[in-house]
């Protein structure tokens, strides 16, 4: 009965894996190798410039498959620069600078044990929100780009926190290594930063930037937009150290000169600490107060 069973819901065509096993097999082929290769384990034909849009898609699809997998539903991103230390290691740096003698290189330094409060702020934030989502259902996972400083900060708090977290990398000419804090089986790479912010915003309930550079602004100015223009869904877009940003971006010209709306400016809201930011995403969506979520989120 059993093997009954078994041919009534058996295939009807062999698999691609078993054919590239029976491929790895044949005896060897006498013309071009890579004429008779199966063409998707062709590399080379992969990777030609023709097939460009074949390779978009296999980029937006897989981790979109592999996050499903692990039920991956609600997400909240983590922006912010590669640069910014963690506190112990920015006063290394500073004290190095210091036997240098060199004045721009102890300026900069002391830059970055000031900046280094936001490290331990996203740190903290991370394991706050992991340590939360225990308790809700669906639970919310921690999301970055995978690398250093503020990134690497993100996926540590939940690691601390005893969660699994999302890390997307992408190949840059200075190669981005994975920090070690991301769950192994999310750590993704991108080629096509494209891509990559479609699944920043895919399942982002909440965006939360940190001060950082042109990634950072480029990741935070695509998000307003997409949200400004009606194309994504309205969510809170938390802007962490209002000193920061009110420096580096001047709202009010761009009010002023009509550039955006008056309304625009409530795209996004400033906050300073870890607990401020988890207590304006429970707000948002009806969640229980930040240290003792105990229940799922609000019906829309």
């Amino acid at each position: 009965m059993t093997n009954k069973r078994q041919k009534l819901t058996a295939r009807n065509f062999p698999s691609a894996h078993e054919d590239v096993i029976a491929a790895s097999t044949l005896p060897r082929y006498g013309g071009p190798e890579s004429a008779y290769r199966l063409a998707f384990t062709d590399e080379k034909f992969l990777l030609r410039e023709e097939m460009r849009p074949v390779r978009m898609q296999l980029e937006l699809l897989k981790p979109e498959l592999v996050q499903r997998e692990h039920n991956i539903e609600l997400t909240v991103v983590i922006f912010g620069s590669a640069r910014i230390p963690p506190a112990d290691v920015a006063q290394e740096l500073l004290a190095e600078a210091r036997k240098s003698n060199n004045p721009v290189l102890v300026q900069h330094a002391e830059a970055r044990v000031r900046m280094s409060r936001y490290y331990e702020e996203a740190r903290r934030f991370a394991a706050i929100v992991t340590e939360a989502s225990k308790r809700l259902d669906p639970p919310i996972y921690v999301c970055t780009g995978g690398g250093p400083g503020i990134m690497e900060a993100g996926n540590r708090g939940a690691f601390e926190a005893g969660g699994k977290s999302i890390g997307l990398n992408i190949v840059l000419p200075h190669e981005q290594e994975p920090n070690p804090y991301v769950t192994p089986e999310l750590c993704f790479l991108f080629h096509y930063f494209g891509l990559r912010k479609m699944h920043f915003l895919m399942r982002a309930i909440a965006l939360v930037c940190f001060p950082g550079g042109f990634g950072t602004l480029d990741e935070l100015f695509e998000a307003m937009t997409l949200t400004q223009t009606g194309k994504s869904r309205k969510r809170p877009i938390l802007l962490f150290g209002r000193e920061f940003w009110s420096r580096v971006i001047n709202f009010d010209v761009l009010v002023e000169t009509g550039m955006i709306s008056p309304e625009d400016v409530h795209l996004f809201q400033y906050v300073e600490t870890a607990e401020e930011a988890w207590a304006a995403i429970c707000a948002a969506y009806a969640l229980d107060a930040p240290h003792h979520a105990n229940g799922a989120l609000a019906e829309e």
